[in-house]
């Protein structure tokens, strides 16, 4: 009897012990299930390590950057476009983590819980449409001219990314050999710079610290500032391109002057900039449709008067994201509101059902009404008095330019961020070249570019 109530015990516990097996694997299927698919080894899917059993990848406007024939896949026949929209559509071998073909590479091969990858007609998959316009992402992408970096405009109303692209690229159809790229050309080629990566973000910071200037510093539109070319704050020195001589708040930041911008950050101290850093969400990822971006850093811990200074100015330890910073000119000019950056357009079955819908989303305010209308018309004098207005026709264009010191040996990157006011085409922006130099200089006439080509792109 005491045998049999033995083996009955052990029996029981094997059945709660498959049980409990079959609860984790259920949950697993359900949480996992679409990321066990789009294993590369699953040769249902893929074919030499290579996604082929997927649908189309599409621009905005119905041109084709990837699809399956005969059983490969292929690419745009145009290689500007493969080149500008590498890290949005991804490499055959996968790569590139933001890349469509791996981020979304289960809405591609119409995996569901019910029936998989299986499809009854035999279909290879859904069809993928990007908010993105190739065209646009051409026109950045030749601007940078081979250079390190970054460009990225969004529709601050609807969230729709129009341009992303990050350089180095490289055309899909014959990937680099790395170990044999002695020259660096193509060093951090796999990285999405726009999404991915973080970098000091200079002057185009001074905005950040503008706004806690404009809510805390009661006078600070009437304040004259002295400027001789560097401020002394204890054995540190603050230093300035230039003397700009007597300015007022609006002329420092169309003259990016640093002592004046030094003075604010004390007066306004560590706990004030910290807040507005974070309401500006530099330390914030975002979800590109599920695609994360890197969190960008505002730390103050222990930092000197001068340290403080440097960090309202934009250095320091100062690091920002470029789709980040983007957001945050977004919502400079929607009023202080930002609206959540997105790529998926729609996706559709192989019988043409819409499996995706796609609307805006709004985050927490980032600044007030009154802040981003003074703030906007800063940045409107920053290009009538500094980077000058003909050198963006026919757009109303609204900017400050960044160059982030990042080491005596290293030039400056070169930053220029935005928006533009364009029924049509409402298009906040950014752009960033890795040691380019001076950023109204080298990142101004590339944001010219990709901007031209967008309204144009957006008003036909």
């Amino acid at each position: 009897m005491k045998r049999i109530f033995g083996r009955s015990w052990v029996v029981l516990l094997l059945i709660c012990a498959f049980t409990a097996g079959i609860c984790v694997f259920t949950g697993d299927y359900f949480l996992q299930g679409a990321r066990w698919v789009s294993f590369p080894a699953n040769k249902h899917i893929y074919t030499n390590g290579q996604l082929t059993a997927a649908g189309d990848i599409l621009d905005r406007s119905g041109t084709v950057l990837a699809q399956t024939k005969n059983g490969k896949r292929v690419y745009n026949e145009s290689a500007r476009i493969r080149l500008a929209t590498l890290h949005a559509v991804g490499d055959p071998a996968g790569n590139i983590s933001t890349g469509a073909q791996r981020a979304f590479s289960s809405k591609l091969t119409g995996y569901d819980l019910l029936n998989g990858v299986y499809s009854m007609g035999g279909s290879s998959g859904n069809d993928l449409t990007l908010t993105l316009d190739a065209d646009v992402c051409a026109a950045a992408y030749k601007a940078l001219d081979g250079r390190a970096g970054a460009v990225g405009a969004y529709n601050y109303k609807t969230g729709e990314l129009l341009c992303m692209v990050s350089s180095p690229s490289f055309d899909p159809l014959s990937p680099p050999d790395l170990s044999r790229d002695t020259s660096g050309r193509y060093s951090g080629m796999y990285i999405n710079r726009f999404v991915s990566s973080v970098f000091t973000p200079g002057s185009v910071f001074k905005l950040v610290t503008s706004a806690a200037a404009i809510d805390q510093i009661a006078d600070i539109n009437t304040r004259q500032f002295r400027c001789t070319g560097s401020l002394q704050i204890g054995p540190d020195v603050i230093t300035c391109p230039k003397a700009h001589g007597t300015v007022s708040f609006k002329q420092a930041l169309a003259s990016s002057c640093n002592v004046t911008f030094a003075q604010i950050a004390q007066e306004l101290g560590a706990d004030t900039l910290t807040q507005y850093a974070a309401k500006a969400g530099i330390d914030a990822s975002y979800s590109l449709d599920g695609i994360r971006s890197a969190k960008g850093s505002f730390d103050l811990t222990g930092a000197s008067d001068a340290q403080l200074a440097w960090a309202g100015i934009g250095q320091h330890t100062d690091l920002v994201s470029p789709l980040g910073f983007m957001v945050y000119m977004g919502a400079i000019a929607n009023k202080g509101v930002p609206v959540a950056p997105r790529i998926i357009k729609s996706l559709t079955s192989p019988i043409g059902i819409p499996l995706h819908i796609a609307l805006p989303s709004t985050g927490a305010r980032m600044l007030s009404e009154s802040t981003s209308a003074a703030l906007s018309e800063m940045m409107k004098n920053d290009v009538t008095e500094t980077y000058r207005a003909g050198n963006y026709p026919g757009l109303d264009l609204y900017a400050k330019s960044g160059t982030a010191e990042v080491g005596k040996d290293k030039k400056p990157h070169a930053w220029f961020a935005g928006f533009i006011k364009n029924e049509e085409c409402p298009l906040a922006f950014v752009v960033f070249v890795e040691n380019g130099g001076s950023g109204s200089a080298v990142a101004g006439p590339i944001a010219n570019k990709m901007l031209q080509s967008a309204v144009r792109a957006l008003s036909d």
